[in-house]
């Protein structure tokens, strides 16, 4: 093409080869640059701009790295077509190879979240970052530096029924579980602290607690969650003053807890000032009922991250403080950490305000509940609890099976899921149960494999129980 396209890079700020990259792609919008068409080779357009080879040379491959651009050996570099369906099974494969090393093995202990172009939204956001102002990467962090990801956090969840949400009332931290610490830490009082969880319970929560040095007791639960005539009953037992529950998406179980159930709840923690500590990490769709911090604005925290919707990988959470807890939720997590570091806050910024962002989540909560669909189809006949928009299955274990060894079973044909002992308390009862999670990291094909595998298991307990 060379003489047919006369590159400009005008008025432009930035970085040169960022200037570069944005005028190809400028002129591959307005129609100028067709699919198909091939650039000028890198010293040609280097010469035409008066830049240096190299210049044009990374331009072209950030271009290539977001799929804007295809290189061919031997040929050179040309538009390429828009992502297709194609193009997405192509990434896909590449992410699926990762286990085909070993058939057999599946992975379903941790939901593995399907890649529908935040990997490539992620790249593209970390280019940027490296071209950011050089005091973001050599600066402490600072609440004001922070305001615009915390503009951006309230944003997102604007939709969520929590109450109102300001920016100063959201603390950024490592990931949900490190803002479970954290909100504990802010939340915890006298010489010997008592946590609340349910009797099946999120083992972060017991972790957490036990860094604090905090006790631990368990509360029962029924179809709806927490009772609670045994949440009274516990806190006037045990003087607890902290609840940590998951009423939107309880981790293991699944269950959800309805409105009727949390005011019932509400009102046994107002009576004895407990704290409510919500664990918000698993939901992947919207929200069926409001969350305690609307309920009870002056007592409850909210706990939430990317990691089911986007990626668990950077490491990001954020807290919601109750009315009047925030200073003391900023000072647990500054003298913890000082605050996120300058690029991942960045990152997080970024990713939130990407346009593509809502329909990106859209398709990963799709694309999740084919995989739930998938076990359900294979699993149905067996007692299962599970929603589209839960990356996991509660699947209680027929007569001959107990917890241990069936996950021992499972693992001798290479598939790892989690026992419900996982889920107990030291001194608690698990029942005969077990909590499959959806990796999406394999292909459909073989999570369905797995499935299978573990149904001709369900239908072959063993002749004698062993413990």
């Amino acid at each position: 093409m060379g003489t047919m396209w006369s590159a400009d890079l005008g008025t432009k700020s930035g970085p040169k080869y960022r200037r570069v990259a944005e005028t190809i792609r400028g002129a591959i919008d307005a129609g100028t640059l067709k699919v198909g068409t091939k650039l000028p080779p890198v010293r040609e357009l280097a010469y035409q701009l008066s830049i240096t080879p190299g210049t044009v040379a990374r331009a072209y491959s950030v271009l290539t790295d977001e799929g804007i651009l295809v290189a061919e050996v031997g040929r050179g570099t040309f538009v390429a077509e828009k992502m297709t369906k194609v193009q997405d099974d192509v990434w896909s494969r590449q992410l699926h190879h990762f286990e085909s090393q070993d058939p057999k093995h599946v992975s379903l202990f941790s939901p593995r979240i399907a890649d529908m172009g935040q990997v490539a939204a992620i790249r593209e956001a970390l280019r940027k970052i490296a071209d950011c102002d050089p005091h973001m990467l050599l600066n402490y962090p600072t609440r004001d530096a922070y305001k615009p990801v915390r503009e951006a956090v309230a944003e997102w969840i604007a939709k969520a029924p929590i109450g109102p949400v300001r920016e100063r009332d959201i603390v950024l931290t490592h990931g949900g579980q490190n803002g479970l610490m954290v909100t504990m830490q802010a939340c915890l009082r006298g010489p010997n602290p008592v946590i609340m969880v349910e009797e099946l319970a999120y083992a972060g929560f017991r972790r957490a607690a036990d860094m604090l040095r905090a006790n631990v007791v368990g509360v029962a639960m029924d179809e709806q969650g927490i009772r609670p005539d045994i949440l009274e009953l516990m806190i006037r037992k045990t003087g607890a003053s902290v609840l940590c529950t998951s009423p939107e998406v309880h981790n293991p179980t699944g269950l959800f807890t309805p409105t009727e159930r949390r005011l019932e709840i509400v009102a046994v923690a107002r009576r004895h000032n407990v704290q409510i500590i919500e664990d918000d990490c698993y939901r992947l769709g919207e929200a069926q009922a409001p969350s305690y911090r609307s309920l009870a604005p002056e007592l409850a925290w909210h706990v939430t991250s990317l990691s089911k919707l986007l990626t668990p990988a950077i490491r990001v959470g954020f807290v919601v403080a109750p009315q009047g807890g925030v200073n003391e939720l900023r000072r647990a997590a500054e003298y913890s950490f000082f605050g996120l570091g300058q690029h991942t806050a960045e990152l997080t910024r970024l990713l939130l305000g990407d346009p593509r962002m809502p329909r990106l989540m859209q398709d990963v909560r799709e694309e999740m509940g084919r995989y739930v669909r998938v076990a359900v189809n294979v699993l149905g006949g067996f007692d299962i609890n599970w929603s589209p928009d839960v990356p996991f299955i509660w699947l209680k274990l027929p007569v001959g099976w107990r917890a241990g060894p069936f996950t021992r079973a499972a693992e001798s044909e290479g598939i790892q899921i989690r026992s419900a002992d996982e889920f107990a308390l030291r001194d608690g009862r698990a029942p005969h149960a077990v909590r499959i999670a959806v990796n999406a990291h394999v292909s459909i094909g073989k999570f369905e494999d797995a499935m299978r595998r573990l149904c001709i298991l369900l239908d072959n307990p063993p002749e004698q129980i062993s413990g």
